[in-house]
């Protein structure tokens, strides 16, 4: 960073997409402290070559990169190897088929859509949290931050093919993990039915 105006502009850039950034930090960490620790490392790597980034409408995506590839990086340091899960605690759940067969939206021509709206962001947030960080990341950045699967596997540099396998498992993983959250928390009793009604 050279002058003033440069600072200035990068400050600027950094304020709009912070809250972006730490929403993205938290879903790929198991701790919000972790979260915050990655942003800054990420808004200090951006302020560092600042002067590389092309596009200005491009920052957004462009500090994600950032962030994303230093969460791969610090994963690699730790020595941590990836909890994989069991195919068949995983393909043998249907999640449509559960809610078919237990009829929690009688009449309900969209179940999936109902199911899943039934949750708000941060229930959603939880529930990613609880998934091991091999399928997480893959969901997170495919369906939440929008890259491309070409791109998720880039960014966690993995073949395409294991992108798109870990992708499979994550949304299955993710719908039982929400079923299971859905009967922790109570969501189908009549109250919670009446509530949902009320939308």
């Amino acid at each position: 960073m050279t002058n003033k105006s440069e600072a200035s502009a990068f400050q600027q850039m950094a304020v709009e997409h912070l809250p972006g950034l730490f929403a993205l930090a938290r879903h790929l960490t198991d701790a919000d402290a972790d979260a915050e620790d990655l942003v800054q490392e990420a808004l200090l790597k951006a302020y560092r070559s600042f002067g590389s980034l092309e596009e200005p409408a491009a920052a957004g995506r462009w500090m994600r990169v950032i962030l994303t590839n230093l969460w791969r990086d610090r994963m690699r340091k730790r020595g941590r190897s990836p909890r994989e899960v069991p195919f068949d605690d995983v393909d043998d759940f249907s999640l449509y088929g559960t809610l078919v067969e237990e009829d929690p939206f009688p009449y309900s021509d969209t179940l999936h859509l109902d199911f899943l709206g039934s949750f708000s962001e941060e229930d959603v947030h939880m529930v990613l949290r609880r998934l091991p960080e091999l399928y997480r990341a893959p969901l997170v950045l495919r369906y939440i931050e929008e890259f491309a699967t070409k791109e998720v596997a880039r960014l966690l540099d993995v073949p395409l093919g294991t992108a798109l396998a870990r992708l499979h498992r994550g949304r299955k993983l993710f719908e039982k993990a929400m079923w299971d959250y859905a009967n922790e928390t109570n969501a189908f009793t009549s109250e919670a039915a009446a509530v949902r009604g009320c939308r």
